[in-house]
């Protein structure tokens, strides 16, 4: 049955070139089935098995394919023998004598070239469910992507996939998105990129198209009650806690205020950065009703001539700039740790020495790791012998704690330490500028006068640096005047939410 193949395989090879495109294309046909089949079973996970099956496989193909031809035309020049003739030589088919559209030779090629269309077609499509996987874009470049495959798998959106908000809907967006991939392997390849990344401000979709198919924008009002809490450098590392009502409110219940006023449908804010990178703001207006834009100048900055395409309409990522690739600030890190118990408040001075331990100049993450444990552990063997000793447990539960905030948000290959990605979500120490970045007295219009900086704008501060979380009342006693603090805030907060 499968002799007339086994003839034309053996026809087509008509020479060494021609020998090797018939080996390459069958030896990769054969290879990729079963390599596919053990991916599909579960044997093969990994992005390089991957990259192995869906990249190098049909490129080899491909090349195989090319390489046959070009043995017919190399074997046609050298012999000078017509199309005809070189057919009758090579497959030696008394069919090729009636015709070679009715041969078994054109019925063999036409049989071939369907099933070469069909895998070309079944690889392909593999390939693009495979690189739109999460895993191939966090895994395929281990020590370039690394950082940001760390931490979007412990972010807010670890379960959104990448090219959600990385790539665009249609075929032009692919094209550009595998347009942009295949120069980055190649930077990646003779070590063209950037350390650390520049953020790809330029490159994202419209939070249009990506946020708000998940946040829905006509839901975005009332408030939002949140506590925060962070430990003093004391002994004790004693919290601390700040609880602000949100405005969430787009405008539409408060024309006033609320966070989201700046990207509701009814307003438009527009703005110019220092070299167009979003931080320093040298310019930024709001629509008026009547169509005109109002302005508001940096008074620190020179800048007048900004180009039409550095123009940007604010929109959510102006604020929410790490909204899955998140880097946290070690205060911050360190707070939370606490407060989820990995780190033991009954070690003295945890906040202090937790936050001394992370933040020391290490060359490297094989140092960091020994010079976490040797300072951290260090200190209480000097200071607290005894307890170096009976909390061992406590100590060496602290260092893993510690280990992992370390590796997580700090990153020696790509050049990632300490603030280098900033968050721009509100205006907390350790961060960006936030919203100070327009809301301050150097932005002011032509009258002299500045964009309000009125915390109310966005938030009321029910309790700050309280030491007790909101609404904690340790007596029912209403003379105490404990009691009635907290009945004065819980007061004020009811009233905040129902204006």
């Amino acid at each position: 049955m499968f002799e007339k193949y086994v003839r034309f395989l053996r026809g087509v090879s008509i020479n060494k070139v021609g020998l090797v495109g018939v080996v390459l294309t069958t030896s990769s046909f054969v290879t990729f089935i079963i390599l596919e089949l053990a991916r599909i079973i579960g044997v093969f996970t990994s992005a390089y098995a991957g990259l192995v099956t869906y990249l190098l496989f049909p490129a080899v193909f491909i090349l195989g394919l090319v390489l046959i031809p070009i043995g017919w035309y190399l074997r046609k020049k050298d012999t000078g023998l017509s199309g005809k003739e070189l057919l009758a030589e090579s497959f030696a088919d008394p069919d090729t004598k009636i015709g070679f559209f009715g041969s078994t030779v054109f019925r063999t090629i036409v049989i071939f070239t369907l099933i070469n269309i069909t895998f070309m077609t079944m690889a392909g499509s593999r390939m693009l469910n495979f690189m739109d996987t999460p895993r191939f874009c966090g895994t395929a470049c281990h020590s370039v992507m690394n950082p940001e495959w760390v931490t979007y798998q412990d972010s807010p959106h670890a379960r959104v996939a990448c090219v959600e908000c990385h790539v665009g809907e249609g075929v032009g967006a692919l094209i550009d998105s595998k347009i942009n991939g295949t120069w980055q392997m190649i930077s990646v390849t003779f070590d063209l990129l950037q350390r650390p990344i520049p953020t790809p401000v330029h490159q994202l979709r419209p939070a249009r198209e990506t946020c708000e198919k998940c946040h829905w924008p006509d839901k975005f009002y009332g408030g939002r009650l949140r506590t925060i809490v962070h430990y003093g450098n004391d002994s004790a590392s004693t919290p601390a806690y700040t609880t602000l009502n949100l405005k969430v409110d787009a405008g539409k219940v408060n024309p006033g205020g609320g966070i989201h006023w700046h990207v509701s449908e009814q307003n438009e804010i527009r703005y110019a950065s220092v070299d167009d990178l979003r931080e320093t703001m040298i310019w930024v207006e709001r629509k008026l009703p009547d169509g005109s834009y109002k302005r508001y100048r940096n008074a620190n900055t020179n800048e007048e001539n900004v180009d039409e395409d550095q123009i940007r309409t604010l929109d959510c990522i102006d604020c929410h700039n790490r909204a899955t690739h998140i880097y946290k600030d070690h205060h911050d890190a360190v707070n939370e740790a606490i407060r989820l118990g990995l780190l033991n408040r009954s070690l003295p001075y945890i906040k202090r020495e937790a936050v001394a331990a992370l933040t020391k100049n290490y060359a490297d993450s094989v140092s960091a790791m020994e010079g976490i444990s040797n300072g951290f552990e260090g200190f209480y063997r000097l200071n607290y012998p005894a307890l170096a000793s009976t909390g061992a447990a406590r100590l060496d539960s602290a260092v893993a704690a510690l280990t992992k905030i370390y590796y997580r948000n700090v990153h020696h290959g790509m050049n990632i330490k300490w603030g280098t990605y900033p968050s721009q979500i509100g205006h907390r120490y350790g961060t960006g500028s936030g919203c100070f970045r327009c809301h301050n007295e150097s932005m002011v219009d032509d009258s002299g006068k500045a964009v309000s900086s009125d915390c109310t704008l966005c938030h009321s501060i029910l309790a700050f640096d309280y030491d007790k979380p909101f609404g904690y009342i340790e007596t029912a006693d209403t003379t105490n005047p404990e009691y009635q603090m907290q009945q004065y805030l819980r007061d004020e907060f009811l009233k905040s939410i129902s204006e």
